[in-house]
């Protein structure tokens, strides 16, 4: 495959996939509430959603480290994931709603860790800039974004699970069209072996760094639409709102390659984590619109340094064949367990804050800071293990 057509199927890829994200994560909870649950029940199905995770993304790592391909796996998930997805439009009542989300979320889920050790790899052999490839999703998530924002202001929040499941079918799609790479163990080379590498400090503080920035953002994904919406900020200014970050977002994808090259992976994830603890401070503090403005901004930072960061220190630090199931750990773990357990809290804290909710997250971004840090002192930048 050549450099161009590997390219072409990446970004494909990834603006399918972000646009089944910008259209379901700004908008769930609204269906979630309009189905009759509870500020505490919408979190404990976020958390259930992330524990999910916990589970799925190791195995699904392993799995696929053993057979060495990567697209098959990721074909079969995004079909079940759109299977599954269309139960939602039968479901009513806490406990229906829950079980369906294990299902179809661990489907979903399943994909991206692989699919990120696969664009890695791709990249890295094509000398290809992941963070160009990875900005079309970004482009995908504002289009769906304020796509869907539109259309919920005149048509009901049910909707959203047929607009859920057409993305998921467009993902599918896009996961047979990568290239069919395969990563294997080289002939007379002893196999890299996982428990140094996810055992050694350097790997612990990343971990530590990188869950508690995700865990910091629990309660803008799971309340900032219902906040502002409560504030009186309509559903379309809303998605504008959520576009306007990851627009910012992709400003820095643009230039990922002079960002990664002078600040490197451990300052990146410092840098998120900083900007984190003003970013919260923010929307614990106001619903107005040029503040929400300016710290919307941030989230170039606090997810964008975030992901670039984490992939690239999995990238430099970890052998090809461990890829997929480092992937799956830092997926499991940093994008499940540590989110999950605090939107058990998060629900908690904003029925019983608000607003004020965000003012704990930026208690969560200190303490990423502080783990980031020791990394740049423990890591010199090479491999781990």
């Amino acid at each position: 495959m050549t450099r161009t057509a590997a390219g072409l199927r990446l970004s494909f890829y990834y603006t399918a996939l972000f646009v089944g994200v910008g259209t379901q994560l700004p908008f769930w909870p609204l269906w979630l509430k309009d189905r009759g649950l509870s500020p505490a029940e919408i979190g404990q199905i976020i958390a259930v959603i992330y524990a999910t995770k916990v589970l799925i993304n190791p195995l699904v790592g392993h799995l696929v480290d053993k057979r060495g391909d990567r697209r098959r796996p990721m074909v079969l998930l995004a079909a079940g994931a759109t299977l599954c997805w269309t139960a939602f439009s039968l479901t009513d009542g806490f406990w229906a709603i829950l079980a369906v989300s294990v299902v179809a979320t661990g489907c979903w889920s399943g994909i991206m860790p692989v699919g990120e050790s696969l664009a890695l790899t791709t990249a890295q052999k094509h000398r290809l800039d992941y963070g160009r490839l990875r900005l079309w999703g970004s482009l995908a998530f504002i289009a769906a974004a304020v796509g869907v924002g539109h259309v919920l202001t005149a048509q009901p929040t049910g909707l959203l699970v047929w607009l859920v499941v057409a993305a998921l079918g467009l993902t599918t799609l896009a996961c047979a069209t990568l290239p069919d790479l395969r990563v294997q163990p080289v002939p007379g080379q002893a196999p890299a072996r996982l428990t140094p590498l996810v055992g050694s400090a350097a790997f612990l503080l990343f971990l530590a760094a990188a869950s508690l920035n995700q865990a910091s953002h629990t309660v803008y994904y799971g309340f900032s639409t219902i906040h502002w919406k409560a504030a009186g900020i309509g559903d379309d200014v809303i998605g504008l709102l959520w576009s306007q970050g990851v627009m910012a977002e992709i400003v820095l994808f643009a230039f990922s390659g002079t960002v990664v090259a002078r600040l490197g992976p451990s300052r990146l994830l410092l840098l998120a984590a900083a900007a984190g603890v003003l970013r919260w401070l923010v929307l614990g503090t106001t619903t107005a619109l040029p503040a929400l403005v300016a710290a919307q901004i941030l989230h170039a930072a606090t997810f964008g340094c975030g992901h670039l960061g984490a992939m690239h220190f999995l990238l430099r630090a970890v052998p090809p064949t461990l890829s997929a199931r480092t992937q799956g750990i830092f997926a499991g773990i940093a994008a499940g367990a540590a989110p999950g357990l605090m939107s058990l809290i998060s629900g908690r804290l904003y029925e019983g804050l608000g607003g004020g909710a965000f003012l704990a997250m930026s208690g969560l971004s200190l303490l990423s800071a502080l783990a980031a840090w020791g990394l740049s002192r423990r890591w010199t930048g090479g491999p781990l293990g």
